[in-house]
């Protein structure tokens, strides 16, 4: 017996777009609509699974690695396909959302990779959804080009050969996409619309560039999850009619539980598997959610203090190169989220000295490649690299087995001595509110106080907030963090951000939205999985 037809995709609640026709074509959803039969029903399975983790978590406040893989981490003669020309050389990766400007100067960086970003970088409004895919198309068409209405400055596309290479990255498995329901009315997981659209538009496209379809995937919490996407990409790679691995995945390491699975990860994917990434801030994150129990020796201090020299995220990065290398991979350092003052050379100064020192200690450390939020800093990004690979490509074959890192190691957060501050509590709030403001007009990745933010700081901040709480925290000032002082900061931020942008702003402004919920998802009882669900809600477009 055949499988039955895809089920129609109906469009709903949303305004028709400029163009939305060439990306939202008949074939392109028949295709989104087959991922979405096949493959939700799993997709929903392993949520439950997480929450299922989370619990066992609460149970034990303590974390190992999986006694049941214990045979794939053992056997030594397994790696991953060897890396397309395209992505051998990583050495600095540019990260942004997919707006038309955007994709222009990120590809005209000078960065050897652009992450193209639908995930934390990206409102999920409808039009950024949508004309995201178009703008990818169009680079790829060369049919691109931008002018600033408010500058008068245009952009265009320099040589092929001198652009970034393109790492997509898809909404993480919770995100569900509204807009597009199936003939139950269910609606279609927000990975599966963006690989989806993008993978069907690009992959022979990107084929014939001397490229291919690479991916980001984010938020990964098990080697379960990184088998459903191998098998979304096996199935994918013949519904297309193209060779079995083409498709290249580098995994975001950036939970608790997949930094106890880094290498089942990648066997998982071993066909497909191009690379693990540090991501700092969601990892940072994922510890604050699964041990918001644990009490105080799993307190994070302000989240500026826990730098990647913090033994537990030094043992996290290490076991991440030694990791990777063992199994021919690439191993992509963290962030530098620094924004250059156009005003302030001074702010400048100490910041590139900062992001350099950082970069450093990442090559050094044996990672391939790093990130960069501005184009300004791949330069700084590229001299440390560059001072380490010379002429190579990578450096995958220092295999680092200097290092050994143990279960405890990746939880001992009480290793610090940094201790939450006052001034740490009005920072998260004031991020949070800032944050949370520009999502819900549809900006993803926002500048605020000279560092480009994004979903993953607004997560890390409204969570230290309610962690501080839950645990009593007493502040250096002697103050206790109750519910009651969060109230009182965000009302003083409120009023602070009034008084610097003016009456008009900022009536035309979400601020009292966002302050209403980032002191939701900080004050109530029941810990929100992740900010960016009821914020969806409230996301107009």
């Amino acid at each position: 017996m055949s499988a039955p037809a895809p089920s129609p995709l109906a469009i709903v609640d949303a305004e028709s777009l400029p163009r939305q026709e060439e990306v939202l074509t008949e074939p392109a959803l028949a295709f989104v609509a087959e991922l979405h039969r096949r493959f939700t029903p799993r997709r929903d399975e392993l949520l439950a699974r997480r929450a299922e983790r989370r619990a066992e978590i609460a149970r034990t406040s303590t974390l190992d690695f999986l006694p049941e893989t214990a045979a794939i981490r053992a056997d030594d003669s397994w790696k991953v396909a060897p890396a397309p020309a395209a992505l051998n050389d990583r050495r600095v990766e540019i990260t942004g959302p997919t707006d038309r400007k955007m994709t222009i100067n990120a590809l005209n960086s000078g960065a050897k990779v652009w992450l193209a970003d639908f995930e934390d970088a990206s409102a999920p409004t409808w039009e950024n959804v949508v004309l995201g895919q178009l703008n990818l198309i169009d680079a790829y068409t060369r049919n691109i080009d931008f002018t600033d209405e408010r500058t008068g400055k245009s952009y265009a596309l320099r040589p092929n050969e001198e652009l970034a290479t393109v790492v997509m990255r898809p909404r993480g498995w919770h995100l569900n996409e509204r807009h597009l329901v199936d003939a139950d009315g269910t609606p279609v997981p927000g990975a599966f619309v963006d690989f989806g659209l993008y993978f069907f538009h690009n992959a022979k496209r990107l084929i014939d560039l001397g490229k291919g379809p690479y991916f980001y995937l984010p938020k990964t919490e098990s080697h379960l999850e990184a088998r459903l996407w191998n098998d979304v990409f096996v199935f994918a790679q013949d519904y297309m009619g193209i060779p079995q691995g083409t498709v290249r995945a580098t995994v975001l390491i950036e939970t608790i539980t997949a930094a106890y699975e880094m290498e089942e990860i990648l066997y998982e994917l071993r066909d497909h598997a191009s690379g693990l990434n540090a991501g700092r801030w969601d990892y940072l994150f994922s510890i604050v959610k699964n041990f918001r129990d644990g009490g105080a020796r799993f307190v994070l201090p302000d989240r500026n203090a826990v730098t990647m020299t913090a033994p537990f995220m030094r043992a996290y990065t290490e076991l991440l190169v030694r990791t990777c290398h063992k199994r021919g991979a690439h191993a992509i350092g963290g962030m530098a989220a620094f924004i250059p003052s156009r005003k302030d050379a001074e702010v400048n100064k100490v910041a590139f000295e900062k992001v350099r020192a950082d970069k450093d200690r990442e090559a050094n450390d044996g990672f391939d490649g790093s990130w960069v939020a501005h184009p300004d800093l791949v330069p700084i990004a590229m001299e440390s690299f560059d001072k380490v690979l010379g002429d190579k490509p990578n450096q995958k074959d220092r295999l680092r087995e200097d290092v050994d890192v143990k279960a405890a190691d990746l939880i001992a957060i009480d290793s610090l001595d940094a201790k939450p501050t006052y001034n740490g509590l009005v920072n998260a709030v004031q991020v949070g509110i800032r944050y949370i403001e520009a999502w819900l007009r549809g900006l993803g990745a926002v500048a605020i106080f000279n560092l480009m933010e994004d979903a993953a700081t607004a997560e890390i901040s409204r969570s230290q907030i309610w962690q501080w709480i839950n645990a009593g925290v007493v502040l250096d000032n002697g103050e206790k963090v109750t519910a009651e002082l969060a109230r009182k900061v965000a009302a003083e931020e409120l009023a602070n951000i009034r008084a610097e942008i003016g009456e008009e702003a900022f009536a035309a402004g979400n601020w009292q939205q966002a302050h209403d919920l980032l002191l939701k998802v900080s004050l109530d009882e029941d810990y929100a999985d992740f900010l960016t669900l009821p914020a969806y809600e409230q996301l107009k477009g």
